[in-house]
């Protein structure tokens, strides 16, 4: 039986997220005045109190000039340390090993200078087939500029056939001893599935490889323990489930064991101590922190966004929106199932709060979605609708319209 409107609405007094927090996008097309909005795992909604906290950050700076470093309600000079707490606590770090610093694949590149450390006899890059081509790009790059061969120094991991998504047992199977770097998609963000973090870490260190996690899409979605699941870097985006905004400032992690070691690492301004900074000697002292991999000053008006989406997090929590994703997630699963084949790991507990769908025309089907119902739901050439019910604004009310739209164009 096809779960009707009104039980979607009795679900959603039963079970409310925090959509009140957040401003919904109007809808262009369909019967209800907001959007039906399944695209957080490309970009997030705005928090509604983003706007008026950095107005207040940009009105400290035409009231103080160049003294708001020291001066504003909210100083400059240290603003970075008031997204650290928040971001450790988000990803089960920490706050020696979290930093919040520029773009998630700068961040990748920074760590990899640092992790990748090849050699003739271990050399080779581990990453999922179906990883975001950012990813891909960027250890085909570092690959080739340490003089090796992506096409063979680069494996890619890929579903057994006839299958979607990767076994553990599989991932655990490629960690050779000519492995040097394990990176993979904590949440792959075609398929939605959830990687079994820590025992492929535990694997990789096993074998002999350093092991690094792209949060992009696991940050804010699941619950993470970087460090006591022993990872050694990671990095991670705040626009998509951290609802920062459009290229927002990302997250980087390095464990505690490496901190303070003799590794290799790009520098600047930002990199030495703050204690020490100002006196402008030519030699950095960075500090035994995650704060040693920053290059750059802090763009405060980026951060300030980052800043207001983290605390909302810390407010509510993860574990509890963990909670409700996991039921939304199902409910939504219920209506799409039969309609089109579902993509995504059945199991709860190997997936996010995504689910990928395969039709032809994803396209197309994404625009009749938009602008004939109002449900926003992205498309990945050549033939996946992801649909990402996000527990922060996110309804039940919202996955009853996409299942009924979806079966409407469908038909």
């Amino acid at each position: 039986m096809t779960p009707s409107e009104t039980g979607a609405l009795e679900l959603d007094a039963a079970d409310p997220g925090h959509r009140e927090l957040f401003d919904v996008p109007p809808a262009q097309g369909g019967d209800y005045p907001e959007v039906a909005y399944f695209a957080g795992n490309s970009l997030g909604l705005r928090p509604k109190a983003t706007r008026s906290e950095l107005l207040e950050d940009l009105d400290s700076w035409a009231a103080l000039g160049v003294e708001g470093h020291l001066d504003a309600a909210r100083p400059w000079l240290p603003y970075h340390e008031l997204l650290t707490g928040p971001a450790a606590r988000l990803v089960g770090a920490l706050p020696s090993e979290t930093v919040v610093m520029n773009t998630l694949t700068v961040n990748l590149h920074l760590l990899m200078v640092s992790f990748y450390r090849p050699t003739r006899s271990r050399h080779r890059i581990v990453i999922e087939d179906s990883a975001f081509p950012s990813d891909s790009y960027a250890v085909r790059s570092q690959v080739a500029f340490h003089g090796y061969d992506a096409e063979d120094a680069v494996i890619r991991l890929r579903p057994r056939p006839g299958e979607h998504s990767l076994r553990t047992a599989d991932v655990v199977e490629q960690l050779g001893g000519d492995v040097a770097l394990v990176l993979l998609g904590g949440v792959n963000y075609l398929t939605g599935e959830l990687m079994d973090i820590p025992t492929i870490t535990k694997a990789g260190h096993a074998a002999g490889s350093i092991v690094g996690w792209d949060l992009a899409h696991a940050a804010g979605n699941v619950p993470l323990a970087l460090h006591d699941w022993d990872v050694d870097f990671a990095a991670w985006c705040s626009y998509k489930y951290l609802n920062s905004g459009p290229g927002a400032i990302a997250g980087a992690f390095v464990h505690e064991r490496h901190l303070g070691a003799d590794l290799p690492r790009f520098e600047g301004w930002w990199s030495t101590d703050a204690k020490t900074r100002f006196e402008m000697t030519p030699e950095s002292r960075p500090p035994a922190t995650a704060d040693a991999w920053q290059v750059s000053n802090p763009p405060i008006f980026s951060m300030s966004p980052v800043r207001t989406s983290l605390e909302i997090f810390d407010k509510i929590g993860i574990e509890v929106l963990r909670e409700r994703s996991v039921r939304l997630t199902a409910y939504l699963e219920k209506l799409l199932a039969g309609t089109a084949e579902i993509i995504t790991p059945a199991d709860p507990a190997r997936r996010g709060a995504q689910l990928s769908v395969r039709v032809r025309g994803a396209g197309e089907l994404s625009r009749q979605l938009r602008f004939e119902y109002g449900v926003i739901a992205d498309s990945r050439e050549p033939d996946v609708l992801r649909f990402a019910p996000v527990p922060l604004y996110s309804t039940y009310h919202d996955c009853w319209r996409a299942g009924t739209a979806l079966a409407e164009v469908m038909a």
